[in-house]
């Protein structure tokens, strides 16, 4: 278990954000994470990248990361300091990307109950949100154990990578 906490600022989003939304396909020519992450939701607010602050979070409505499947979208939000996104559902295949990228999400069926500017806590080993604006606490489901291993690491081939070096140093 990771007895990690993510506290932060919250920045709203509606539902049915693709992928285009998070980061345009006109940046699609670099895979460098801190050049996309100057462009992160640029179509749907041109000033976003200069109001988050590292550590902050989005939360938005259902089907967060519909669209295109490209992996550059949990990329760029994490690359741009975004702690975790929380939203009702996440499109299937942005799910298992932000966690092969180490980007934190968190599936709150209550997440409309959250605003803009709200200052939340999320204790990923109890599956609670708090709202620390509103002191109201919310429950999700815990991020399964094996899923953690991969956010704590910071991505799937970061996880690989420490497996393989685990097995070199046990020969």
């Amino acid at each position: 278990m990771s007895n990690a906490n993510i506290n932060g600022k919250v920045w709203t989003f509606g539902k049915d954000i693709d992928t285009d939304i998070i980061i345009a396909a006109r940046y699609l020519n670099t895979s460098v994470p801190e050049e996309l992450a100057k462009h992160i939701m640029e179509d749907s607010d041109p000033e976003f990248v200069n109001k988050i602050s590292r550590g902050d979070l989005i939360v938005a409505g259902e089907n967060f990361g519909c669209g295109s499947s490209r992996e550059h979208a949990p990329i760029a939000l994490k690359a741009a300091g975004i702690a975790a996104i929380i939203a009702p559902t996440f499109a299937r295949i942005f799910y298992r990307n932000a966690f092969n990228m180490g980007l934190p999400i968190f599936e709150l069926q209550e997440s409309a109950e959250i605003n803009e500017g709200d200052d939340i806590t999320v204790n990923m080993d109890a599956g609670t949100v708090t709202n620390n604006t509103t002191n109201k606490t919310y429950n999700f489901t815990p991020i399964p154990a094996f899923m953690q291993e991969l956010i704590d690491a910071g991505g799937l081939m970061n996880f690989a990578a420490n497996e393989i070096k685990e097995r070199n140093e046990k020969v």
